[in-house]
């Protein structure tokens, strides 16, 4: 238990560096690894990190980063002029199969974790390490933190998993069912091309060689092969900080969250900004939650950290950089109230209105479930993928009436539809977006500077079996272990899960849902893959006995 007092860590140490130290594995394996470290004879605790990125790989971020460049900035990882003058080891692992290290590269796997656990305790055994070890880091550096915890190496003390997916199938690869093709793919044949086609390839001629692709496509349910690749949050006990992404809908929101629920730690906070995918972890403000963190549980620094609430968010108004920074006791909030939205049709077929009362009288509009393209319905093309995102309108919407006030909404939402198609299957894309008094779409900006709407979920229909224990009123957990098919014509209730947000609509505003068969706007770059029986007609069913409604976690207003 922490006991020592202090302001925290200052810069006062000088860098020392050492370039491509071997890391012997288990097996025997060599992992080549860069440690920055104090010019110092004291020991320190040290921040590990390991990943298939290239550990020399320089990356020049941007001018309004604030940090500044430098020889030894690397994506997504702390920077070591920054963390080691105030007292930090820090250890770069170029993964098995990746950059200098030997082998065949398999991203969030059982083994990638066991090696990240050789590297936890090497790092660790070091004469210059205290033998008290953190992992921190982005995306990727995130997501292989979730699986090392699992393995609960003895030395690993606490980590700051920002940004992170933990589930494999559910964060990453498929979207309540749904392929995420347009990420998925181009992330692995991306960092191939880096291996195969620039500099690593002499020292790592077999990299990204595994039929990663295929595996994931052919594993399209859950099962057995996901288990090493999802955080197993009984297992999960040291404490964490989760920083999630407003923005991060499609990669990196749902596991940060989910991981504040559902983890064993006792000691666990999360944080939930909005932007880029960088600027925050590098940010100032960042930096010093980072910062207080390890020095808590890493130096024994009394700092008050267990005396703040545990969550952090940063609350949206409409408008990247229209927002403030609030703190809360817990997640989802407690003064939530979990308010329906009822789907009413409208005369026109493609759309209609978000009520409050329960539409008495049944109806139904449909759709076609293609989301036709330029090029007419063409399942086999490449171009049919291609374009997801980019279409014309498809799909129904729901919007409110201007709102009489400002209204927040902020925690966990889902879409609880009946529906119906012609064909086998069908798949639920919901938007939810923020509309102006003049008709104009408020934007955020997205992971890659891209502008986003406020929230999305996904679904497809045969995989709408949940698990029932998982599953929350405000928050459905789908099993995704069999498929039920439709059958032409006939009604079921689905239950659609759509990622936390948060946003201040503004008075004279509209709440507008859109539910299409495809991706729609904002969407890139994780789209998804169209099957091929998306050919037919859907139907959506309002009012009466099949009443579809969605369910908003509106925050009441503090009154003065």
């Amino acid at each position: 238990m922490p006991g020592s007092t202090g302001r925290g860590s200052r810069p006062r140490y000088d860098l020392v560096v050492h370039k491509d130290v071997e890391i012997t594995m288990r097996d025997g394996a060599r992992l080549k690894a860069d440690v920055f470290r104090p010019k110092s004879g004291g020991r320190f605790p040290v921040i590990v990190n390991l990943s298939s990125y290239q550990k020399d790989k320089l990356w020049v971020p941007p001018p309004d980063l604030e940090e500044a460049p430098n020889r030894y900035m690397n994506w997504e990882t702390p920077n070591p002029l920054w963390w080691v003058p105030r007292g930090y080891a820090l250890v770069r692992i170029d993964g098995r199969g990746s950059g200098k290290s030997p082998g065949l590269a398999d991203p969030w796997s059982p083994a990638e974790a066991r090696d990240y656990y050789d590297g936890i305790e090497w790092a660790a055994r070091q004469p210059w390490s205290s033998g008290r070890v953190g992992t921190s880091g982005v995306s990727y550096f995130a997501m292989v933190q979730w699986l090392v915890a699992n393995l609960r190496p003895p030395s690993l003390v606490a980590m700051i998993p920002w940004e992170g997916a933990a589930d494999m199938y559910r964060d990453f690869g498929y979207h309540g069912g749904i392929f995420s093709f347009g990420f998925v793919v181009n992330w692995y044949n991306n960092h191939m091309a880096h291996h195969l086609l620039g500099k690593p390839q002499a020292s790592a001629p077999d990299s990204f060689g595994k039929p990663w692709v295929w595996e994931y496509m052919r594993n399209n349910l859950d099962g057995e092969w996901y288990h090493g690749r999802r955080a197993q949050w009984d297992k999960i006990e040291i404490p964490f900080y989760s920083a999630g992404n407003w923005s991060g809908m499609g990669l990196h929101l749902r596991g940060n969250t989910e991981a504040f629920g559902r983890a064993a730690s006792r000691h666990k906070r999360l944080r939930i900004h909005a932007g880029t995918h960088y600027h925050p972890f590098y940010s100032e403000e960042g930096r010093a939650d980072q910062l207080r963190f390890f020095d808590y549980w890493l130096k024994g620094i009394d700092n008050g950290l267990l005396r703040e609430p545990p969550v952090k968010l940063l609350v949206r108004k409409g408008g990247h950089g229209n927002s403030e920074w609030r703190h809360e006791k817990e997640w989802p909030l407690r003064r939530t109230r979990w308010t329906k939205f009822y789907l009413h049709s409208g005369k026109d077929e493609t759309a209609g209105a978000l009520v409050i009362e329960a539409p008495r009288k049944s109806a139904s509009l449909s759709y076609s479930a293609s989301g036709m393209t330029k090029a007419g319905v063409a399942s086999a093309s490449w171009t049919s993928t291609a374009l997801a995102g980019s279409l014309p309108r498809m799909g129904a919407s729901f919007q409110t009436a201007p709102l009489a006030e400002d209204t927040e909404v902020t925690g966990p939402l889902v879409l609880v539809a009946w529906v119906a198609s012609t064909t086998e299957d069908m798949d639920l894309f919901a938007t939810l977006r923020n509309f102006d008094p003049d008709g104009e779409e408020v934007f955020e900006l997205g992971q890659q500077s891209q502008p986003v709407p406020v929230a999305k979920g996904w679904l497809r229909a045969s995989q709408r079996g949940l698990d029932t224990e998982l599953s929350l009123p405000y928050r459905p957990y789908h099993a995704h272990a069999q498929r039920q098919w439709l059958k032409p014509g006939e009604p079921v209730r689905v239950e659609v899960e759509i990622w936390p947000t948060s946003m201040v609509f503004r008075r004279g505003h509209r709440i507008r849902l859109d539910i299409q068969p495809r991706d729609g706007v904002g969407s890139a770059p994780y789209t998804h893959y169209s099957a091929d029986y998306n050919t037919g007609t859907n139907t959506l069913f309002c009012g009466g006995s099949r009443a579809s409604y969605l369910l908003l976690p509106v925050i009441p207003a503090k009154r003065q």
